[in-house]
């Protein structure tokens, strides 16, 4: 880790525990916004190629994406994942017009180009159906990290069947390690913020932190998936993964790699190909 970063962390870490100090509730308060928070965005660098910038407005933010070869019969969504933006996937783009395929990527809120500081997996969630609402129908999704979660509970609520194709990759499988890891990297270790954390979500959603949960949300999903994971995932860590795995969807085929972490995954050229060749 870079020492500015790392400085930066130490400072988060100490606000955080004289804040515990002071008031649980604003402690948890601040968490809760730091844990929506892409503090690190990723922008590009040019134009993307051969490609139509496309905007809408959801909660009354910009929300910025791109449409390739459109139109077409066959329609793929692209849902990236926590700090990162849909440019990132223009290799995947690039291959599936090749199949024919229109793409849509766009940023979610407070990533990339689109408007917004903080956001969260009910917002991005919104975002996905808006997309379909209004550019749609969608055959199939590719989605990473947080994409996938956003995207599981879309999926809850919109129509498909087994002919609709699905790709996780790396998915955040479970709220509650997403939590974990980031009250372990703040190191709030005190119950009783973790306990006004948990308030804070009931308020937003009337869910609690274990429903935002792909493995919940499997059990409402009829769609054909190829569920891409890495044994050695520090983020969204593979024993989420497993646990899904163990309980046999039979629409489910878990493909699991080794060596390749949470990021690089997706810029592998083989998964790249598993991912072709399912859609």
């Amino acid at each position: 880790m870079k020492l500015l970063q790392r400085l930066g962390i130490t400072y988060i870490q100490t606000k955080f525990k004289l804040l515990t100090i002071v008031s649980k509730k604003r402690a948890a308060e601040k968490a809760f916004e730091v844990f929506g928070t892409p503090f690190l965005k990723s922008i590009r660098n040019g134009p993307l190629k051969h490609t139509e910038e496309i905007e809408f407005t959801l909660n009354d933010k910009k929300v910025a994406g791109y449409r390739w070869n459109h139109p077409q019969p066959k329609k793929t969504l692209i849902l990236h994942g926590f700090g990162s933006a849909a440019h990132k996937f223009e290799d995947y783009a690039t291959l599936l017009v090749k199949e024919g395929y229109e793409i849509l990527a766009f940023d979610a809120p407070a990533h990339g180009d689109s408007e917004g500081i903080t956001t969260n997996a009910i917002e991005y969630c919104a975002m996905i159906e808006k997309v379909i609402e209004e550019l749609g129908p969608v055959d199939s999704f590719i989605a990473h990290s947080f994409g996938g979660i956003a995207l599981s509970l879309a999926l809850e609520k919109l129509p498909h069947d087994a002919n609709t194709k699905v790709v996780f990759i790396a998915p955040a499988t479970e709220t509650t390690s997403a939590v974990d890891g980031a009250f372990n990297m703040l190191k709030i270790k005190n119950t009783e913020v973790r306990n006004e954390f948990e308030k804070l979500v009931v308020a937003l959603s009337g869910k609690n932190t274990e429903w935002f949960s792909i493995r919940r949300a499997m059990n409402n999903i009829n769609a054909s998936v190829l569920w891409i994971h890495d044994e050695d995932d520090d983020v969204t860590p593979w024993a989420d993964a497993e646990r899904v795995q163990s309980d046999n969807h039979p629409n489910i085929k878990f493909v699991v790699t080794k060596g390749l972490g949470h990021r690089k995954i997706y810029h592998d050229k083989a998964v790249k190909d598993q991912v072709v060749h399912f859609l």
